[in-house]
Protein backbone atom coordinates (compact mmCIF):
# COMPACT_ATOMS: atom_id res chain seq x y z
CA UNK A 1 0.00 0.00 0.00
CA UNK A 2 2.81 2.40 0.88
CA UNK A 3 4.44 1.81 -2.50
CA UNK A 4 1.19 2.63 -4.31
CA UNK A 5 0.91 5.87 -2.32
CA UNK A 6 4.48 6.77 -3.28
CA UNK A 7 3.67 5.97 -6.90
CA UNK A 8 0.62 8.26 -6.74
CA UNK A 9 2.86 11.15 -5.65
CA UNK A 10 5.34 10.32 -8.40
CA UNK A 11 2.50 10.23 -10.92
CA UNK A 12 1.30 13.70 -9.86
CA UNK A 13 4.75 15.26 -10.11
CA UNK A 14 6.34 13.41 -13.03
CA UNK A 15 3.98 11.28 -15.12
CA UNK A 16 0.96 13.61 -15.19
CA UNK A 17 2.93 16.49 -16.83
CA UNK A 18 4.06 14.09 -19.57
CA UNK A 19 0.46 12.91 -20.04
CA UNK A 20 -0.62 16.55 -20.38
CA UNK A 21 1.99 17.07 -23.10
CA UNK A 22 0.78 13.95 -24.91
CA UNK A 23 -2.83 15.07 -24.45
CA UNK A 24 -2.07 18.29 -26.31
CA UNK A 25 -0.65 16.20 -29.16
CA UNK A 26 -3.79 14.06 -29.16
CA UNK A 27 -6.03 17.14 -29.34
CA UNK A 28 -3.99 18.49 -32.24
CA UNK A 29 -4.58 15.17 -33.99
CA UNK A 30 -8.33 15.43 -33.37
CA UNK A 31 -8.42 18.96 -34.80
CA UNK A 32 -6.46 17.73 -37.84
CA UNK A 33 -8.99 14.88 -38.31
CA UNK A 34 -11.96 17.24 -38.11
CA UNK A 35 -10.43 19.74 -40.53
CA UNK A 36 -9.39 16.92 -42.87
CA UNK A 37 -12.89 15.46 -42.77
CA UNK A 38 -14.43 18.78 -43.73
CA UNK A 39 -11.97 19.30 -46.58
CA UNK A 40 -12.43 15.76 -47.90
CA UNK A 41 -16.23 16.09 -47.68
CA UNK A 42 -16.00 19.34 -49.68
CA UNK A 43 -13.82 17.67 -52.32
CA UNK A 44 -16.19 14.71 -52.68
CA UNK A 45 -19.20 17.04 -53.00
CA UNK A 46 -17.37 19.07 -55.64
CA UNK A 47 -16.47 15.94 -57.59
CA UNK A 48 -20.06 14.72 -57.37
CA UNK A 49 -21.39 18.10 -58.57
CA UNK A 50 -18.93 18.48 -61.46
CA UNK A 51 -19.02 14.78 -62.39
CA UNK A 52 -15.65 14.99 -64.20
CA UNK A 53 -14.04 11.57 -64.30
CA UNK A 54 -10.56 12.91 -65.10
CA UNK A 55 -10.70 15.27 -62.08
CA UNK A 56 -11.79 12.42 -59.80
CA UNK A 57 -8.91 10.27 -61.02
CA UNK A 58 -6.43 13.11 -60.62
CA UNK A 59 -7.50 13.73 -57.00
CA UNK A 60 -7.44 10.06 -56.01
CA UNK A 61 -3.66 9.95 -55.61
CA UNK A 62 -3.23 13.06 -53.38
CA UNK A 63 -6.28 12.05 -51.30
CA UNK A 64 -4.81 8.56 -50.84
CA UNK A 65 -1.45 10.01 -49.80
CA UNK A 66 -3.15 12.34 -47.35
CA UNK A 67 -5.08 9.46 -45.75
CA UNK A 68 -1.81 7.56 -45.48
CA UNK A 69 -0.30 10.61 -43.73
CA UNK A 70 -3.17 10.69 -41.22
CA UNK A 71 -2.67 6.99 -40.45
CA UNK A 72 1.06 7.65 -40.00
CA UNK A 73 0.34 10.44 -37.50
CA UNK A 74 -1.93 8.15 -35.47
CA UNK A 75 0.66 5.35 -35.40
CA UNK A 76 3.41 7.78 -34.47
CA UNK A 77 1.34 9.00 -31.52
CA UNK A 78 0.74 5.41 -30.35
CA UNK A 79 4.41 4.48 -30.75
CA UNK A 80 5.50 7.52 -28.74
CA UNK A 81 2.96 7.40 -25.92
CA UNK A 82 3.64 3.95 -24.52
CA UNK A 83 7.48 4.05 -24.37
CA UNK A 84 7.41 7.53 -22.81
CA UNK A 85 5.10 6.41 -20.01
CA UNK A 86 6.78 3.03 -19.44
CA UNK A 87 10.22 4.61 -19.14
CA UNK A 88 8.88 7.00 -16.48
CA UNK A 89 7.32 4.10 -14.55
CA UNK A 90 10.61 2.19 -14.75
CA UNK A 91 12.49 5.24 -13.44
CA UNK A 92 10.27 5.11 -10.35
CA UNK A 93 10.81 1.37 -9.85
CA UNK A 94 14.55 1.77 -10.37
CA UNK A 95 14.74 4.11 -7.37
CA UNK A 96 13.65 1.30 -5.03
CA UNK A 97 16.13 0.14 -2.41
CA UNK A 98 16.42 -3.38 -3.88
CA UNK A 99 17.44 -2.24 -7.37
CA UNK A 100 21.08 -2.09 -8.41
CA UNK A 101 22.12 1.39 -9.62
CA UNK A 102 24.80 -0.29 -11.72
CA UNK A 103 22.17 -2.43 -13.45
CA UNK A 104 19.39 -0.02 -14.52
CA UNK A 105 16.11 -1.29 -15.89
CA UNK A 106 16.06 -1.35 -19.67
CA UNK A 107 13.10 -1.30 -22.02
CA UNK A 108 12.66 -2.53 -25.60
CA UNK A 109 9.15 -1.92 -27.01
CA UNK A 110 9.55 -4.58 -29.71
CA UNK A 111 11.37 -7.28 -27.75
CA UNK A 112 9.91 -10.23 -25.83
CA UNK A 113 10.82 -13.46 -24.03
CA UNK A 114 11.36 -16.30 -26.48
CA UNK A 115 9.04 -19.30 -26.82
CA UNK A 116 11.54 -21.81 -25.40
CA UNK A 117 11.93 -19.81 -22.19
CA UNK A 118 8.15 -19.50 -21.85
CA UNK A 119 7.68 -23.27 -22.21
CA UNK A 120 10.58 -23.99 -19.82
CA UNK A 121 8.38 -22.64 -17.02
CA UNK A 122 6.38 -25.92 -17.28
CA UNK A 123 3.26 -23.90 -16.45
CA UNK A 124 1.94 -24.28 -19.98
CA UNK A 125 2.01 -27.47 -22.08
CA UNK A 126 1.29 -26.21 -25.57
CA UNK A 127 2.70 -26.06 -29.11
CA UNK A 128 1.87 -22.32 -28.95
CA UNK A 129 1.12 -22.02 -32.67
CA UNK A 130 0.62 -18.27 -32.24
CA UNK A 131 3.23 -16.65 -30.01
CA UNK A 132 4.23 -12.98 -29.92
CA UNK A 133 4.97 -10.29 -27.41
CA UNK A 134 6.15 -6.74 -26.78
CA UNK A 135 7.40 -4.33 -24.09
CA UNK A 136 10.50 -6.27 -23.02
CA UNK A 137 11.96 -5.13 -19.67
CA UNK A 138 15.22 -6.36 -18.12
CA UNK A 139 16.91 -5.54 -14.84
CA UNK A 140 18.11 -6.81 -11.50
CA UNK A 141 16.22 -6.93 -8.19
CA UNK A 142 18.37 -7.89 -5.22
CA UNK A 143 20.55 -10.73 -6.49
CA UNK A 144 18.08 -11.81 -9.16
CA UNK A 145 18.41 -10.86 -12.80
CA UNK A 146 15.01 -10.78 -14.46
CA UNK A 147 13.25 -10.25 -17.76
CA UNK A 148 9.56 -9.62 -18.39
CA UNK A 149 7.22 -8.67 -21.22
CA UNK A 150 3.65 -8.79 -22.44
CA UNK A 151 2.84 -12.08 -24.17
CA UNK A 152 -0.04 -13.21 -26.38
CA UNK A 153 -0.14 -17.00 -26.73
CA UNK A 154 -2.74 -19.08 -28.59
CA UNK A 155 -3.03 -22.73 -29.55
CA UNK A 156 -5.25 -24.83 -31.80
CA UNK A 157 -8.68 -25.35 -30.26
CA UNK A 158 -9.56 -29.02 -29.66
CA UNK A 159 -13.29 -28.41 -30.15
CA UNK A 160 -13.51 -25.93 -33.03
CA UNK A 161 -11.53 -24.75 -36.01
CA UNK A 162 -8.97 -22.04 -35.43
CA UNK A 163 -6.95 -20.85 -32.46
CA UNK A 164 -7.97 -20.29 -28.86
CA UNK A 165 -6.22 -17.96 -26.43
CA UNK A 166 -4.07 -19.73 -23.86
CA UNK A 167 -2.41 -16.80 -22.13
CA UNK A 168 -2.50 -13.04 -22.43
CA UNK A 169 -0.70 -10.92 -19.88
CA UNK A 170 2.68 -10.09 -18.36
CA UNK A 171 5.25 -12.89 -18.04
CA UNK A 172 8.44 -12.75 -15.95
CA UNK A 173 11.53 -14.94 -15.73
CA UNK A 174 14.22 -14.48 -13.06
CA UNK A 175 17.35 -16.45 -12.23
CA UNK A 176 18.65 -17.08 -8.71
CA UNK A 177 22.48 -16.75 -8.65
CA UNK A 178 23.04 -19.85 -6.45
CA UNK A 179 22.15 -23.49 -6.92
CA UNK A 180 18.67 -24.37 -5.67
CA UNK A 181 16.82 -27.67 -5.77
CA UNK A 182 13.12 -28.35 -6.04
CA UNK A 183 10.22 -27.62 -8.34
CA UNK A 184 6.86 -26.00 -7.58
CA UNK A 185 4.09 -24.95 -9.96
CA UNK A 186 1.01 -22.90 -9.04
CA UNK A 187 -2.05 -22.83 -11.31
CA UNK A 188 -5.33 -20.93 -10.75
CA UNK A 189 -8.04 -23.47 -9.91
CA UNK A 190 -10.63 -21.80 -12.11
CA UNK A 191 -8.38 -22.42 -15.15
CA UNK A 192 -7.68 -26.06 -14.22
CA UNK A 193 -9.39 -27.35 -17.39
CA UNK A 194 -7.10 -25.25 -19.61
CA UNK A 195 -3.95 -26.73 -18.10
CA UNK A 196 -4.81 -30.41 -17.77
CA UNK A 197 -1.86 -31.39 -20.00
CA UNK A 198 0.62 -29.28 -18.01
CA UNK A 199 -0.63 -30.72 -14.70
CA UNK A 200 -0.47 -34.25 -16.12
CA UNK A 201 3.07 -33.73 -17.48
CA UNK A 202 4.32 -32.34 -14.15
CA UNK A 203 2.73 -35.28 -12.31
CA UNK A 204 4.60 -37.69 -14.58
CA UNK A 205 7.82 -35.89 -13.61
CA UNK A 206 7.15 -36.49 -9.91
CA UNK A 207 4.95 -33.56 -9.02
CA UNK A 208 2.26 -34.13 -6.39
CA UNK A 209 -0.51 -31.98 -4.94
CA UNK A 210 0.88 -30.23 -1.84
CA UNK A 211 -2.07 -27.96 -1.12
CA UNK A 212 -2.19 -29.24 2.48
CA UNK A 213 1.11 -27.43 3.11
CA UNK A 214 -0.50 -24.07 2.23
CA UNK A 215 -1.63 -22.40 5.46
CA UNK A 216 -3.50 -19.50 3.87
CA UNK A 217 -7.09 -20.77 3.33
CA UNK A 218 -7.90 -18.18 0.64
CA UNK A 219 -4.77 -19.08 -1.33
CA UNK A 220 -5.54 -22.79 -0.92
CA UNK A 221 -9.07 -22.22 -2.22
CA UNK A 222 -7.93 -20.24 -5.29
CA UNK A 223 -4.80 -22.13 -6.43
CA UNK A 224 -3.52 -25.59 -7.23
CA UNK A 225 -0.03 -26.13 -5.79
CA UNK A 226 2.10 -29.04 -7.03
CA UNK A 227 5.69 -29.80 -6.04
CA UNK A 228 8.29 -32.51 -6.38
CA UNK A 229 9.46 -34.64 -3.47
CA UNK A 230 11.56 -32.93 -0.76
CA UNK A 231 10.77 -29.44 -1.99
CA UNK A 232 10.37 -27.00 0.90
CA UNK A 233 7.12 -25.41 -0.24
CA UNK A 234 6.73 -22.75 2.46
CA UNK A 235 10.41 -21.89 2.19
CA UNK A 236 9.81 -20.91 -1.45
CA UNK A 237 6.20 -19.71 -1.33
CA UNK A 238 6.24 -17.68 1.89
CA UNK A 239 3.10 -16.85 3.85
CA UNK A 240 3.47 -13.06 3.24
CA UNK A 241 3.73 -13.76 -0.50
CA UNK A 242 0.63 -15.96 -0.39
CA UNK A 243 -1.30 -13.12 1.24
CA UNK A 244 0.06 -10.54 -1.21
CA UNK A 245 -1.14 -12.70 -4.13
CA UNK A 246 -4.57 -13.19 -2.53
CA UNK A 247 -4.89 -9.42 -1.97
CA UNK A 248 -3.81 -8.67 -5.56
CA UNK A 249 -6.31 -11.20 -6.92
CA UNK A 250 -9.18 -9.73 -4.88
CA UNK A 251 -8.29 -6.15 -5.82
CA UNK A 252 -7.84 -6.72 -9.56
CA UNK A 253 -9.70 -9.92 -10.50
CA UNK A 254 -6.53 -11.07 -12.28
CA UNK A 255 -4.89 -14.45 -11.85
CA UNK A 256 -1.26 -15.29 -11.19
CA UNK A 257 0.71 -18.33 -12.36
CA UNK A 258 4.06 -19.26 -10.82
CA UNK A 259 6.72 -21.91 -11.09
CA UNK A 260 10.05 -22.42 -9.37
CA UNK A 261 12.22 -24.80 -11.37
CA UNK A 262 15.40 -25.20 -9.31
CA UNK A 263 17.08 -21.79 -9.64
CA UNK A 264 14.69 -20.46 -12.31
CA UNK A 265 11.64 -18.43 -11.26
CA UNK A 266 8.66 -17.82 -13.52
CA UNK A 267 5.54 -15.77 -12.83
CA UNK A 268 2.71 -14.45 -14.97
CA UNK A 269 -0.27 -12.13 -14.49
CA UNK A 270 -3.32 -12.45 -16.73
CA UNK A 271 -4.48 -9.29 -18.51
CA UNK A 272 -7.65 -8.90 -20.60
CA UNK A 273 -6.58 -5.76 -22.46
CA UNK A 274 -3.41 -4.33 -23.98
CA UNK A 275 -1.67 -2.34 -21.26
CA UNK A 276 -1.05 1.37 -21.79
CA UNK A 277 -2.44 1.44 -25.32
CA UNK A 278 -3.45 5.11 -25.76
CA UNK A 279 -6.89 6.29 -26.79
CA UNK A 280 -7.29 8.63 -29.74
CA UNK A 281 -10.89 9.79 -29.38
CA UNK A 282 -10.85 10.24 -25.60
CA UNK A 283 -8.46 11.48 -22.96
CA UNK A 284 -5.56 9.43 -21.60
CA UNK A 285 -5.28 11.57 -18.46
CA UNK A 286 -6.00 8.71 -16.08
CA UNK A 287 -4.10 7.56 -13.02
CA UNK A 288 -5.91 4.21 -13.19
CA UNK A 289 -4.55 3.59 -16.71
CA UNK A 290 -0.98 3.94 -15.40
CA UNK A 291 -1.58 2.35 -12.00
CA UNK A 292 -2.83 -0.89 -13.56
CA UNK A 293 0.38 -1.33 -15.53
CA UNK A 294 2.48 -0.49 -12.47
CA UNK A 295 0.51 -2.91 -10.25
CA UNK A 296 1.02 -5.83 -12.63
CA UNK A 297 4.77 -5.51 -12.91
CA UNK A 298 5.13 -4.54 -9.24
CA UNK A 299 3.35 -7.77 -8.21
CA UNK A 300 5.68 -9.89 -10.32
CA UNK A 301 8.74 -8.12 -8.98
CA UNK A 302 7.46 -8.62 -5.42
CA UNK A 303 7.55 -12.37 -6.08
CA UNK A 304 11.20 -12.10 -7.15
CA UNK A 305 12.04 -9.82 -4.20
CA UNK A 306 10.40 -12.19 -1.70
CA UNK A 307 12.35 -15.15 -3.08
CA UNK A 308 15.56 -13.12 -2.93
CA UNK A 309 14.92 -12.11 0.71
CA UNK A 310 14.18 -15.63 1.89
CA UNK A 311 17.08 -17.41 0.18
Amino acid sequence: MKRIEEFRMYYNHTIHPELLRMERRRLRLIRLFVLSGLILAGIFLLEFYLDIWVLTLALAIPIGLFLFYLAYRIQRFRNTFKPNVINLVLDFIDDGVNYDVNYPLEYDPKGFIDRQRFLASQIFATPAESYHGEDFITGKVGNLEFEMCELFVSETSPVKNGLQQLFKGVFMHATFPEEAKGRIIIWPKRYRHRHFRAIRDFTWMGGVDVSEEILNPEFQEAYLVYATNRTHVIGILSEPMQQAIVDFRKATGKEIYMSFINREIYAAVTEDKDLLEPHILRSNLSFELIREFFSDIHMLLEIAEDFDRTH
